[in-house]
């Protein structure tokens, strides 16, 4: 039997042709490439696509094995045009830790991606709304599966609770019927969804850690999801229960002081998360963890607002409000 074709075709996409020294510099161009999808691949009309920080990091050199020239994104929602019968026409979304960095992207009108990695879009969410959830939802998950899952009874203390992870760490503690405390810099409110009322410590005002050991007897955290890093490397470390596990996923200064004597005396456990290391299929695999929480209204995508929301030509623009520490998900819609 001849071996069908796949489809061609002429996708826009948003092209990083070399390294920038920093976001200013940075000059993405549009251009028209010819795509198609491999054997073990689906090819999606891209929908929508998030900008991420690590998009910002990877295009200005933070990451040596970023390929160039190359189109960056990794996060995405579209419709499955080519590839096997049961996928065509399907709604689907998706984030990965090599596209857009060690091959092409998800910043264009289309994507070829294995047909595993691709996730059914949760029903009553938008593109927009859906190509925001991957990377801070995945990261925010596998934080907990690497280091155990949250329980009902179990004290998880978020650090940058109001940030995309923070939120989503919340979301899915709650969802599995933990309480949350969450530490913000300045006084403000949790601004994300919660299936329970969330706790806050103000860091410019109060020890972190005295804090916490008040609102739970004595006892600690069980977890502790250290979204900032070194800043608050200490602060964490003082708040954690007897076995109590970190949680790492940044860092500004890469070395803190590190006493060995509490730690293992504290039967501590400190989990690093870097889903740059994970594969598009892997990263499927994590996303359809979370799918009988949007299935079911314990979690809840990220609000996207119009003014958040780019054509491909302002990839410039995109990338410098990210850059900006934006709180907003940034979204390119082809």
């Amino acid at each position: 039997m001849p071996t069908p074709s796949h489809q061609t075709v002429q996708a826009r996409c948003v092209r990083l042709l070399a390294k920038a020294d920093n976001p200013a510099a940075l000059a993405p161009t549009v251009e028209t490439r010819a795509l198609s999808r491999a054997a073990n691949e689906v090819l999606i009309e891209v929908k929508a696509a998030a900008v991420n920080p690590s998009d910002v990091k990877a295009a200005t050199g933070l990451m040596p094995y970023a390929v160039f020239p190359r189109t960056p994104g990794r996060d995405y929602a579209g419709v499955v045009i080519d590839g096997p019968e049961r996928w065509i026409g399907r709604e689907v979304f998706g984030s990965s830790g090599d596209l857009g960095i060690r091959r092409d992207g998800t910043h264009a009108t289309h994507l070829a991606v294995e047909a595993e990695a691709v996730v059914e879009k949760p029903k009553g969410i938008s593109w927009e709304e859906a190509a925001g959830i991957g990377v801070p939802f995945v990261t925010a998950i596998e934080g907990f599966r690497r280091a155990g899952m949250p329980k009902s009874g179990e004290t998880v203390l978020v650090m940058g609770v109001n940030g995309k992870v923070g939120q989503a760490a919340v979301q899915i503690a709650t969802w599995q019927g933990a309480r949350v405390i969450g530490v913000v810099r300045k006084s403000e409110p949790y601004e994300g969804h919660s299936n329970a009322k969330v706790e806050m410590i103000d860091a410019s005002a109060t020890d972190v850690a005295a804090r916490v050991r008040e609102f739970t007897g004595g006892k600690g955290a069980d977890i502790v999801f250290n979204t900032v890093g070194d800043p608050y490397f200490q602060a964490a470390h003082k708040s954690l229960a007897l076995r109590g596990r970190q949680i790492l996923i940044a860092a500004v200064d890469r070395i803190v002081q590190f006493n060995i004597l509490e730690f293992y005396r504290g039967q501590h456990t400190y989990v690093g998360i870097d889903t740059l290391g994970l594969s598009s299929v892997a990263t499927g695999a994590v996303l359809r963890e979370l799918g009988p929480g949007f299935a079911g209204g314990n979690l809840k995508p990220f609000p996207i607002k119009a003014s958040a929301i780019y054509p491909l030509e302002q990839a410039k623009a995109a990338f410098l409000t990210v850059a900006g520490s934006s709180r907003d998900r940034v979204i390119l819609k082809p």
